[in-house]
């Protein structure tokens, strides 16, 4: 497997788990009080399906194929999200500390992707979406500072 395909595989998973997250996050918050937080996680989600989906164009103009799945990983995230769902409800501080939880973990994934030898392709790609992840990161930050108040 070349570098190249193993970064995609992995951050394809990595872009398939938040959009999932934001996706339950959004519902999650949908009918509260909080409904535009919904609809920008909804939105969040959204980019990382059309991100998701530019890694796997790239990776079948290569003929690399690439398991959308989520990982492991992202599934524990998942279900942490549950068990604070629990505790919390439908409370938006609980919801943004998880979603910040899973954007840490996936600008770490951007992180660890851009240090390897990719083709100039890829780089681009996973340079321009390494910018995209760390600004929702940092939105998501803001706004949960914004409701620990």
């Amino acid at each position: 497997m070349s570098i190249d395909e193993k970064v995609t595989k992995d951050l394809v998973k990595t872009l398939e788990n938040g959009k999932d997250g934001f996706e339950k996050a959004s519902q999650k918050l949908v009918d509260s009080n909080e409904s535009e937080l919904a609809t920008r996680f909804a939105g969040y989600a959204r980019d990382r399906a059309r991100m998701s989906g530019e890694l796997t164009a790239l990776a079948h103009a290569y003929g690399d194929p690439v398991d959308e799945d989520s990982t492991t990983a992202g599934a524990v995230h998942r279900g942490w999200m549950a068990v604070k769902d629990a505790l919390s409800g439908h409370d938006a501080k609980g919801v943004l500390n998880a979603s910040l939880q899973g954007e840490d973990h996936a600008v770490a994934e951007y992180e660890k992707a851009i240090t390897e030898d990719l083709s100039p392709g890829l780089r681009e790609i996973v340079s321009r979406q390494m910018a995209d992840i760390t600004k929702v990161r940092d939105e998501v930050r803001t706004l949960q500072a914004a409701h620990s108040k």
